[in-house]
């Protein structure tokens, strides 16, 4: 971890640098200089990293939000990090082939159905649950009353994740239901009276923030991934994200306050055209679902058998790495640490939403 962000980084935020990583991997991206940890290494570091967070003793397992304690929503276990870790531990496993990042994906996915009340049995997903009782609010704390917003992102990280699993276990029946029953649930983001269109729970009232607008981008990821990796979902998948690719270009004509030309995307999509909302989130989102649809002419992801060159180091992150050079990084300025967020969404989308394209 950098120490510039030691002291305000989540697991949800490692574990998207870890998502970033992984597609670096699983697209055969350039890898680093010799000497320095390779894109499959720093994955597997942040994978160490986080089972040394995996806690207990409290609703019975699971990562909580925040790293440290004294960051807003560290008595809180979140669907982001928990189905993150999830998600990094099928695809380690694919691309690996060690079944302890497999046993590990179905430890996680045990207690996420089981344990907490994040995932029910008939695979509606919930964004989280406090640690802690909140009499107040009838809530006796221990994971046992989750938050039940239900939000696009949170889907495809566990529709990514079981994609991965049903692959790694070369299409086992237990995972193909799975991961149809997270693709059927997701059904509610693609209401009739939006005529179909990909929909974010928070737009209908206005309310996004600036993480809400980027959440449709991750579920469109992730449904290009099930189609490629679980073939038999691409025809559940492909005709949203060919609905809502369309209608996200559509929202792309807004003027530019960069003077980049006529190109802002709108967050409402089913407004077929531009409607006044734009930012960073927008952007990736559309990007994420215009590239989703070149799937049918794209590669599957990569891994150690079929092509994937990334070196890995199971033990970075646990201690036993001595031979990686510690890399240290400036003290970022404030202005710097305000852009963080920024950068990640950035390069998130430039990997993953470019990847699509270099493999074309």
């Amino acid at each position: 971890m950098p120490a510039n962000q030691s002291k305000d980084e989540g697991n949800d935020d490692q574990l998207f640098w870890a998502f970033t990583l992984m597609s670096a991997a699983e697209y055969n991206f350039p890898n680093p200089p010799d000497g320095t940890p390779g894109w499959l290494a720093l994955s597997q570091s942040i994978w160490n990293q986080l089972g040394t967070r995996w806690e207990a003793a409290t609703c019975g397992g699971g990562v909580r939000w925040q790293i440290y304690q004294w960051l807003p929503g560290w008595g809180y276990k979140n669907l982001a990090s928990n189905g993150g870790y999830f998600q990094l531990s099928a695809r380690l496993a694919l691309f690996t082939g060690n079944s302890t990042y497999a046993d590990r994906a179905v430890e996680i996915f045990d207690w996420l159905e089981d344990m907490s009340s994040l995932v029910t049995h008939d695979y509606v997903v919930y964004d989280g649950a406090n640690v802690d009782p909140t009499p107040a609010k009838g809530d006796a704390g221990n994971c046992t009353k989750p938050d039940t917003n239900q939000w696009t992102y949170n889907y495809g990280i566990m529709i990514g994740g079981a994609a991965y699993m049903y692959n790694y276990t070369n299409g086992s029946d237990l995972w193909g239901k799975r991961l149809s029953g997270f693709i059927n649930k997701t059904a509610i983001f693609f209401p009739d009276q939006n005529n179909g269109i990909m929909t974010e729970p928070c737009e209908g009232p206005e309310n996004c923030n600036g993480d809400m607008v980027s959440f449709k981008g991750y579920l469109a990821r992730w449904y290009a991934v099930a189609a490629q990796l679980a073939p038999f979902t691409a025809p559940l998948v492909m005709p949203h994200l060919q609905k809502s690719g369309i209608a996200a270009a559509q929202s792309c004509v807004g003027p530019s306050s960069t003077g980049g030309g006529q190109y802002e995307c709108g967050n409402r999509w089913y407004m077929k055209g531009y409607d006044g909302k734009s930012g960073v989130g927008q952007q990736l989102a559309a990007l994420s679902i215009i590239a989703a649809n070149m799937v049918p002419f794209s590669k599957a992801p990569l891994t150690g058998n079929t092509g994937g060159t990334s070196t890995g180091d199971p033990g970075l992150g646990t201690g036993e790495d001595e031979g990686i050079p510690k890399i240290d990084y400036p003290v970022a300025t404030a202005g710097e640490k305000a852009g963080a967020a920024i950068l990640t969404i950035f390069m998130t989308v430039g990997t993953v939403g470019g990847a699509y394209w270099l493999v074309i």
